[in-house]
């Protein structure tokens, strides 16, 4: 979602390699030097996903919006359908629909704020066979809180490795082995928590602070770390905790006992769920000092 290298940290980098890919890095490790064929993988999905890329389904979607539809992938169908899945589940926190804002606002200048706060809104997104139509002109999707993650999800399943480890900034898939890992806290550097993974197991990690991309009610989260079992969704869930407010986020957390939770407040606080630790052994949280 956003650039994290340090967020989640493998101590094991000597056979690890690392590819430029989605605006940031990727690493990798993989047996039977099976590293590249993943990034290729990833580079693929990110051909058709990026809206940075004048020839991709999202570009095309987008530029259709509000006049017809455009004829896309697979991997677009799924990821859209997937997405408009956890808008309904977060009650609209998540919503790739947030384009509107932060491509045709933000980056280009089409729209004014009112306009492009006003045109998110998943409802507004249609499914045809393999066609994709955006309702009203000027709306845009920007998968940039889902497709990093979904990236990894689908690499880890086309590749069907005994073990692996691939990760894209702060969203990694760790399967088939042991491996120490590392949340870092963005206020100072240090590590806030580290284990090994008792099983597989997908984790996101993000925060607010660097871009201020994630529109959302104001709350008092400063990053959100997720583990799960589908990487797309560790993505997705991440993103709607930040933009969810108190309440919001207290409410998906009881609904969701299941998903995995680190969170690091404002103040210096942590919660952690007892689905977050299970997916550990040894877990270490370190609380920042007041």
């Amino acid at each position: 979602m956003i650039f994290l290298l340090v967020a989640f940290l493998s101590f094991s980098l000597a056979q690890e390699r690392l590819f430029h890919l989605m605006g940031t890095y990727a690493l990798i490790d993989l047996p039977e030097d099976k590293a590249y064929l993943a990034y290729r993988h990833m580079r693929s999905i990110e051909e058709k996903l990026s809206d940075y890329m004048d020839s991709s389904d999202i570009s095309r979607i987008n530029g259709l919006s509000g006049q017809g539809c455009a004829e896309v992938s697979e991997e677009t169908l799924e990821v859209i359908r997937v997405a408009s899945e956890v808008s309904r589940k977060t009650y609209g926190y998540f919503d790739i629909t947030v384009g509107s804002y932060t491509i045709n606002f933000k980056r280009k200048g089409l729209l004014t704020e009112g306009e492009a706060l006003r045109l998110i809104n998943y409802h507004n997104i249609k499914i045809e066979g393999g066609r994709v139509c955006l309702l009203e002109k000027g709306m845009a999707i920007d998968l940039g809180g889902i497709g990093k993650g979904y990236a990894v999800q689908k690499t880890y399943e086309k590749l069907q490795t005994p073990w692996g480890f691939v990760s894209i900034a702060g969203d990694l898939r760790v399967w088939g082995h042991r491996r120490l890992l590392a949340v870092f806290n963005p206020t100072n550097g240090k590590v806030l928590a580290e284990g090994y993974n008792a099983r597989d197991l997908c984790l996101s990690t993000g925060g607010n602070y660097f871009r201020r991309h994630i529109l959302g009610k104001e709350n008092n989260l400063l990053q959100a770390t997720v583990a799960y079992e589908d990487c797309t969704l560790t993505d997705a869930f991440e993103t709607a905790l930040l933009a969810m407010d108190d309440v919001s986020r207290e409410r998906f957390l009881r609904e969701n006992a299941q998903v995995g939770v680190l969170l690091l407040f404002k103040d210096g606080s942590l919660f952690v769920n007892r689905a977050f630790m299970e997916y550990f052994e040894g877990l270490k949280v370190y609380p920042p000092a007041p």
